[in-house]
């Protein structure tokens, strides 16, 4: 019994400092990525550059795993190479959305504020149903449908709360909603993509980055961001280096402390967790650039972070009843 005991708090603990580190990295990333693409301190007006660095960060540190396996005692690195030709075909579709994904996504949060940050991005599970429905012809409950209704209420509640209090920025809403519109893409395609790499989640991240470095080279130009790249004093800032690097290593750890999240407890917590995380980034950043909100403005949130939540729940009692039901004797292999 009392190693029964011992074994359950170990497992709590465990679980407590998993995320615990998904919160601590997830917010600090926000909040890094926003010093980088708005403070006056980096002063370039380059996000996609800015973004392109942290893929380049990536991707050396996977490479780098991939050459050692891994961490020993921590985790292996599955052994795979992002230039072999087969391979660059059947991902480079996918690697195209994630590009667009991290672009939109740090474009928005240039433009908009860190407390608005999560309400700009909040359409991605409207997304989510939408496309299920047209790509994969996957209805959805009801239930489901009526969270996605709240969501979209509380989205245009808050980008109306935040026109009136003279913050709104429509560009950087709409680069919100993209990359809520990418990022629902990516995670349908995703599943395609990951038998090819042998649901390899780190070697899919690997292949990503990778392609990204050379994708993201073309938007720069067409951007504009070249010029502004040149006419940069601050190439020479030790600190300046030191803050993309930082944000690089951010971007890595970040879907490391998700996949490990998702692994010591289960996707439905770490929705939970994510939404919770979202509500204590919202305090905190508004806490943090003294921006005084009204009660309209947070009711927004509360609607858009109990919605979640709620769909989170209502899909993971589908898929619980879903699989108890009996699989019919012609649809079973006969192996």
């Amino acid at each position: 019994m009392k190693n029964h005991q011992s074994d359950l708090c170990a497992s709590y603990i465990k679980i407590f400092i998993v995320v615990s580190c998904y919160w601590i990295v997830s917010i600090a990333t926000v909040f890094v990525n926003k010093t980088l693409l708005s403070s006056a301190s980096v002063n370039l007006e380059a996000p996609l550059f800015i973004t392109w660095f942290q893929c380049i960060v990536s991707f050396m540190i996977c490479f780098t795993l991939s050459k050692t396996g891994g961490i020993p005692g921590v985790f292996d690195f599955p052994k795979g190479t992002p230039w072999c030709k087969e391979t660059i075909k059947q991902v480079i579709p996918l690697s195209i959305m994630f590009t667009l994904m991290i672009a939109t996504n740090n474009l928005c949060l240039k433009y908009v504020g860190v407390p608005f940050y999560y309400i700009g991005r909040s359409l991605t599970t409207v997304f989510n149903v939408v496309f299920s429905w047209i790509l994969l012809r996957q209805a959805t409950s009801h239930k489901c449908v009526l969270c996605c209704a709240f969501i979209i209420f509380g989205f245009y509640l808050g980008v109306d709360q935040e026109n009136l209090l003279g913050s709104f920025s429509l560009i950087g809403t709409i680069y919100g909603v993209i990359g809520s519109l990418m990022l629902s893409l990516y995670s349908i395609y995703t599943k395609k993509i990951l038998p090819i790499v042998n649901q390899e989640v780190w070697l899919l991240s690997y292949y990503n980055n990778a392609y990204s470095i050379i994708l993201f080279l073309p938007l720069m130009v067409i951007n504009g961001e070249l010029t502004q790249i040149w006419n940069y004093d601050n190439f020479n800032s030790i600190f300046f280096w030191i803050q993309m690097v930082i944000g690089g290593i951010c971007g890595f750890a970040i879907g490391y402390v998700t996949s490990l999240q998702i692994k010591v407890t289960s996707p439905l917590t770490h929705n939970i967790s994510g939404t919770a995380k979202a509500c204590a980034q919202t305090v905190i950043a508004t806490q943090w650039y003294n921006e005084t909100k009204n009660g309209l403005w947070w009711t927004s949130n509360i609607i858009v972070l109990a919605s979640s939540a709620l769909y989170a729940r209502f899909k993971q009692v589908e898929m619980e009843e879903n699989s108890r039901r009996p699989i019919p004797e012609e649809k079973k292999s006969i192996v």
